[in-house]
Order: C-alpha cells, then structure tokens, then sequence
C-alpha cells in the first residue's frame, strides 16, 4: 500500500470517514490507524532487495506478487519443473532452481518468500537464516512444536527478520477487537470460541504415476516415503498428517493466533486440551479428522473452544483466497457483560457501545500494523521484530498442534507452557517432535 498523503486536518476527517464507513468501524479509530505510517515505498530500484519465492504455488505466488512493490523477484524455486518454468516467466526472475539450498546461493538474493507446504516450512526457514537471508514465511510456522523451539532459538542466533504469514494481525478489525478485550470492554474474559471451516474427508485414493517433471522425493522431504497419490499433493496436502494438521492448522493458524492475542497468552499457552473427533476420517484417504472439536483452559480461567462450523466444507481454495462462507466462520470473545465477534467480514457486539466508544488515555494498546508484508519488508530495513516475530508464529500454531495432539491421543492432556511440554505424559511428549526421513534434521 503507497503512503497516503493527507496535507489537511480535513483532507484526514474525510479520508477516516469514508474508511469507518466502509470497513464498518468506529471513526475513532479509524483516525488513529490512518495516522499510523504506512509502510515505506523504496525510493529507487536500488533500494529493492532482491527476493527468492520457493514454494511457486498459490499462496506462495500470491505473497510473491505482494511482495513485488517492495522488492525485486530474482529467483524461484519449486520441485514440479511446470510450476517453477510457470513462475518464472511471471515474475521475469534470473533464477531458476529445483533445489531451495542452491537458490539460497543466487547472488543478490536477500530475502526469501517461503510458499512452501507446512511440512517444509521450518526446513527451508533454518537454511535461509543460516544463509543470512530474512524471511516471510506462509503459515501455520511449523510441522511440530520441536520445530517452532528450534526455529525461535536460530532467529535470536542469527538475528534475523522472520515474518509469520499470520495476515490477520495486521488487519485493523482484529486489533480493534483484540484491544477492546484487552481493555476490559465486556467484561472479565471468560470464554474464547474459534470457529473453523470443516476438512475434507474422501478416499479411498488410488495410487498413480508420479506426473512428468515432478520430483515426489525431494516433494515428500523428511516425511515417509510413500507411493505418489495426487490427494497428498499440492492444495490438498493440508488434510494428510504428515505433511499438515487439517483446518485445525491451517484457519486455526488465524484464527486462535488472534485468540491468543485477544487473551494476552500470545507468547505462553493453555494449560490444558481435551479433543473430540466428531466425524472420522475415511480408510485409505485423508488422515485428518474432517469435524472436531478441542476445548483448552488457560491458566488465567478462560476457556477456548475451537470447533469446526457445523455444516460448510473447505472449499477447496486456497486459504488465502477463501473467504468464510459461513458467517460464524471467526472469533467469539464472551465475558462477564458482553460478548465480541470478529472475522475477515465484520466485527460486531452485544452492545453497540462496546466498539463505538474511543478508549481512554492510557489503555492498552496493541501493535499496529496495516499491511502484512509492508510490515516485514519494514523490518528487514529497520531490524525491528515484525508484528508476527517468530515466538508468536510458534505460539499461535501451538496451541492448533496441541489440539491435533488432543485428538490424536483422545484424552485430556495437560500442558506446562514455560517448558513446552506436557505433564507426567510420555506418550503426549512423543507426538511433540517427529523422526525425520535422512538426509533431512534440524541441525542446519
């Protein structure tokens, strides 16, 4: 987004009335976000930083093309030949690579766009940091809470800039809520609800040729070797264990960041998860459970239930680009005199005053961003922490890997969120990291 230049105090009253009559938020702080700079636009073609998309798929294309205003496209990376030719004629990119540790070799490559599917994403993150590069990584962070510790420990080593693709956070309508229940606006939080598009649940798959020009070893990664399935592959990758967690990770990446956020927990965790598989995957097709529900309790008393909505399915889309078609698709904050609901369409209240009235002086304010990828591409020129630093990205996905953990064992399982770990459970314990397929580890 361009820096707006407002020369009068009118020209800003018009400009913040029209935005809060379109966004349908209150003019106070509508105000308050358009006083906020935007993100800078480079002054030159110098002052781009050259970028490596691995991942050529949808989201990875999508942050690509976002991430074009701030930065030149010098090389892609991607294991099926048709995507990576596809993209990089798109993006006019020098470089071409099947191989990410390669590309991290181009030469003028100085931030990476990271596309990849969730089980490749803290691989490729580790290699990039290693190599000195700054990242913009897709969500959910990681495959396993491991993972996320790992990733947390190399970012302070290295000091590099790592933005988690959790876009929310830097949408006005999710701070404004999150603020109004930090600040006491209905109440003492009790409860939490997030609600998430129901899975996919098919199969039996059949088992087919590996299509030309895709490389399914080096596509699998540390994962088990398996024989190719078009299901595993591509857009549906999200709904097989071993490579995702179902909807749980991937809308629940958004949407129980921003509860975590709304409950001030985003850099600790519940205490406690229970989960309940409502409707059982298919024999032979997709592992992850299609309905569910997983209830937490934080050790500040409130209760989190993440559901999936009880009658729409996942689209099919990819999560960037769907909208929730169910319009109680989002988040439910209830508290002792009142209750919030925010998602990607609206925000709205028990009380119309709950979001109308400006906070006092002194409340608790949040960090403000309001463009995700002009947020990172800031952050890589000034080296402050982005508004989704890596422990947050860890956090938030988190508390979806520990549902997944929940529904797994299907017993209710207790948490300590100081020691990343849970309580006299070795079995538990065991689902928090996975064995890795050689040649592939953590220790990068």
């Amino acid at each position: 987004m361009a820096t707006t230049r407002l020369n009068t105090r009118r020209d800003f009253l018009k400009t913040s009335a029209a935005t809060a009559a379109g966004l349908a938020l209150p003019r106070w702080f509508v105000e308050e976000t358009l006083a906020h700079a935007q993100p800078a636009q480079p002054k030159s073609a110098n002052d781009k930083p050259g970028i490596l998309l691995v991942g050529c798929g949808g989201m990875g294309t999508g942050d690509a093309t976002n991430a074009s205003q701030f930065g030149n496209i010098v090389a892609v990376c991607d294991v099926d030949a048709n995507r990576l030719g596809e993209k990089a004629e798109k993006f006019k990119a020098e470089g071409k690579y099947a191989d990410f540790r390669r590309a991290l070799e181009h030469k003028g490559v100085d931030v990476v766009i990271n596309g990849t599917p969730d089980h490749w994403h803290t691989l490729v993150n580790l290699h990039a940091m290693r190599a000195g590069k700054d990242i913009y990584s897709e969500k959910p962070l990681t495959l396993t809470i491991a993972e996320g510790k790992k990733l947390v420990a190399v970012a302070r080593e290295t000091k590099r800039v790592l933005q988690t693709g959790s876009q929310q956070r830097s949408t006005p309508r999710f701070r404004l809520a999150c603020e109004l229940v930090r600040n006491g606006r209905i109440g003492k939080l009790e409860r939490i609800i997030t609600i998430l598009p129901t899975g996919l649940s098919g199969g039996p798959f059949e088992t087919k040729p590996v299509p030309e020009g895709l490389d399914w070893d080096f596509w699998q990664g540390q994962t088990p070797a398996t024989a190719y399935v078009p299901e595993r592959c591509h857009m549906t990758f999200r709904f097989w264990y071993e490579y995702s967690g179902g909807t749980l990770t991937d809308w629940g990446a958004h949407h129980n960041d921003i509860a975590q956020w709304g409950n001030g927990t985003e850099r600790s965790g519940p205490v406690s998860i229970e989960g309940k598989i409502l409707s059982e995957a298919i024999a032979g097709g997709y592992t992850t459970p299609w309905r569910y529900e997983v209830e937490y309790m934080y050790a500040n008393g409130v209760r989190h239930t993440c559901r999936t909505t009880p009658h729409e399915k996942f689209t099919g889309a990819p999560v960037g680009q769907l909208q929730p078609t169910d319009e109680r698709n989002g988040i439910r904050f209830e508290g002792s005199d009142g209750w919030l609901f925010v998602n990607r369409e609206k925000i709205e209240a028990s009380r119309p005053e709950i979001i109308n009235e400006e906070l006092p002086a002194g409340a608790v304010r949040l960090a403000v961003s309001s463009n995700h990828m002009g947020n990172f591409f800031d952050c890589v020129r000034s080296r402050q922490a982005p508004i989704c630093e890596p422990e947050i990205g860890h956090r938030s996905v988190s508390v979806c890997h520990l549902g997944v953990i929940a529904l797994r064992t299907g017993r209710k399982l207790n948490w300590d969120p100081a020691k990343e770990e849970f309580v006299g459970d070795k079995d538990a314990n065991g689902h928090l990291a996975r064995e890795m397929r050689k040649p592939w580890g953590l220790e990068v």
